[in-house]
């Protein structure tokens, strides 16, 4: 196996609050995961065609017309989908925009405990726009998925996957078809420049795609256990304020923009980059079959064994 790169070696007080900031991120990025709606709730991903028809566990016939999603109540409906969009006499008319999603509304499935918080036994019905094909996803706090959930397995952190690399913004960010984690669905991402990588003796150069004020690298390498792509967001080598924070967070404040924006225009015209693999985290396909995260672009290979991250969780 390629060892780890080496990038000099840290003091003991670097390496522990180091490891302290990462356990700290880890408990958050766990408690995003448990979120009622989060990754681990997608129960179905359903197809509606041209026909009305009902879609299995889903209150209401839904069928796709004129670049249109719709849905209406149904004879024999034993739960009542309700929103601020949702029509309740029907027909609903739903659009969104190609690779984006939104909750259209929630019910509550027949014979469940009407008991606690809503966001803990109302189900989400999620509308989503994949290569032209409308999708249901019901999000459902009481999933199989989320119930048993007790974490993700992860590499121990090591200082010598934190890596600060070159970047390259292209004058214009390039849109690529990529494909996608369900067999026939394509993404088009935006191409925002290029990060060159020289891990365990072994050059890549990365693209980055996201948008300029959170640009993330979508990529997959050698390591056992983990899942076929991972994600990791980027940051400036002195984090989101980088070398010139101050510098950056004034003229942010003059052009009134917020405090992330503000860290997002430094990232934006900095020359240099952090990738941080300890942070390389599981998109939402590697936790459920109802996933249709984007796959890298072709190149976006590190040939190395990156033991660091996430490992996969199923």
């Amino acid at each position: 196996m390629t060892e780890a790169p080496q990038t000099g070696t840290p003091s003991t007080t670097m390496v522990d609050d180091s490891v302290s900031g990462h356990v700290g991120w880890r408990a958050a990025r766990e408690r995003e995961l448990r979120e009622p709606y989060g990754p681990l709730s997608p129960a179905a991903l359903h197809w509606p065609t041209a026909k009305p028809q009902r879609l299995p566990g889903l209150p209401g016939e839904w069928w796709v017309a004129g670049g249109a999603l719709y849905t209406q109540p149904a004879p024999g409906d034993t739960a009542v989908l309700t929103g601020e969009h949702v029509e309740p006499d029907g027909p609903t008319v739903i659009g969104v925009r190609e690779g984006h999603g939104r909750i259209l509304g929630t019910f509550v499935p027949e014979g469940r405990d009407t008991s606690g918080p809503a966001d803990e036994r109302e189900v989400a019905v999620e509308v989503v726009l994949r290569t032209g094909r409308y999708g249901v996803r019901p999000r459902d706090p009481r999933s199989a998925t989320r119930a048993a959930f007790d974490g993700v397995p992860a590499f121990d952190y090591d200082p010598a996957w934190v890596l600060d690399v070159p970047v390259r913004w292209y004058e214009e960010p390039e849109t690529v078809t990529v494909g996608g984690a369900r067999p026939g669905l394509v993404h088009h991402v935006e191409v925002l420049g290029e990060v060159d990588v020289v891990v365990g003796g072994q050059a890549a150069t990365l693209a980055l795609t996201g948008t300029l004020t959170a640009p993330v690298v979508v990529f997959s390498d050698e390591a056992d256990g983990v899942a076929p792509w991972r994600t990791l967001q980027v940051t400036t080598p002195d984090g989101a304020d980088g070398a010139d924070g101050a510098a950056e967070e004034t003229a942010g404040e003059a052009a009134g923009l917020t405090e992330d924006e503000s860290a997002g225009l430094v990232i934006a015209t900095s020359d240099t980059l952090r990738l941080d693999l300890n942070r390389a985290t599981n998109l939402p396909y590697a936790f459920t079959d109802f996933g249709t995260s984007a796959a890298p672009l072709a190149g976006n290979h590190l040939p190395v064994a990156v033991t660091a991250g996430e490992k996969a969780p199923r």
